[in-house]
């Protein structure tokens, strides 16, 4: 066997096992976690997430998915906690503790310590009769039967585990709050994702240039109105409501067609149905719609009158493509 051969095959195997152990994660869900995302959504507080090890790591990831879905969390790290940062907990906070043993050191100083202030604890362990275990308010059984690791040690499957029920966890809460891509949109207003999420035709169409002609325009005037303003396209409109558009292929095709075209006007070539747009409607529904035509600009309309062009080029440079 050569060596990519055997990396392939263990690469394999570590994906095939991890994806039994979640795969059987669903046969460990019960009336336990259902009270758990219930003593969640209808708290009055937030949700405080600790661990320590690689637990921590995806401690923070939980708490990170949390907030970006409508629920309030804090990462508070289990050797921190005992050491001043147990003031992170507030009355009304529920306490989220993950741990594969459940018996570690510091779990085990600081669960007593949650439990004086009456806060409750959810525990995501793979040892449901673990010290954790025992004194949780409720547990989202996180049990794997072996780590990826071939000497069974370094957490692998176990934190892969702990990350699914936390996701998991983040749905049904989501859904429990009826959170929608608008309310998405709020928490995430940076980079392309937050961009498809909140940006408006309009936001792209009002910095551009509004070419238009009438139907009496010249052709002369038409190639100069698309060419001045490179767009590739002008509309043509009626007291500002569009009756047509030309295009930079309208142009080419009536030059196929005509040798002589001084006297042709702009309702001679026009396209009549031209596809538009509402200027409130989301960036990303304009892209859909330039796909699904296989078109690259579409007109732009507010309260029934033109309001400009919306180009391919305005999606890809926004980072909507």
């Amino acid at each position: 066997m050569n060596n990519n051969s055997s990396i392939i095959n263990i690469a394999k195997q570590t994906i095939e096992l991890e994806s039994k152990a979640i795969l059987n994660l669903s046969n460990l869900i019960n009336d336990d976690f259902a009270d758990a995302v219930n003593l969640i959504y209808n708290s009055k507080g937030r949700v405080i997430i600790t661990g320590i090890g690689k637990s921590a790591i995806i401690a923070s990831k939980i708490v990170a998915t949390l907030n970006s879905t409508g629920t309030p969390a804090v990462f508070m790290h289990a050797a921190d906690a005992i050491h001043g940062d147990l003031g992170l907990i507030l009355d009304d906070d529920v306490v989220i503790c993950i741990s594969k043993s459940g018996n570690t050191p510091e779990i085990k100083v600081l669960i007593p310590l949650i439990k004086r202030t009456k806060n409750k604890i959810v525990a995501i362990t793979g040892n449901t009769n673990s010290f954790l275990g025992q004194h949780a308010d409720h547990i989202l059984n996180a049990f794997v039967e072996k780590e990826a690791c071939p000497n069974n040690l370094a957490p692998t499957t176990s934190t892969t585990a702990q990350l699914v029920l936390g996701d998991a966890l983040a749905i049904c809460l989501l859904e429990l709050r009826g959170f929608s891509s608008n309310d998405f949109a709020k928490y995430h207003p940076g980079g392309a994702l937050g961009k498809k999420l909140y940006l408006r035709v309009q936001d792209i169409s009002s910095v551009n240039e509004k070419p238009k002609v009438s139907a009496s325009t010249n052709i002369k005037e038409v190639i100069i109105e698309i060419s001045k303003n490179m767009l590739g396209v002008t509309a043509v409109v009626d007291n500002n409501k569009i009756i047509g558009i030309i295009t930079d292929g309208d142009l080419r095709r009536m030059l196929t067609k005509v040798d002589d075209f001084s006297k042709l006007t702009a309702q001679d070539i026009m396209g009549t149905n031209p596809k538009r747009i509402a200027a409130e409607a989301m960036a990303i529904d304009a892209l859909e719609m330039m796909e699904a035509h296989e078109i690259s600009q579409l007109l732009v309309e507010e309260n029934g009158l033109y309001a400009g062009v919306v180009h391919l080029h305005d999606l890809i440079k926004e980072g909507i493509i």
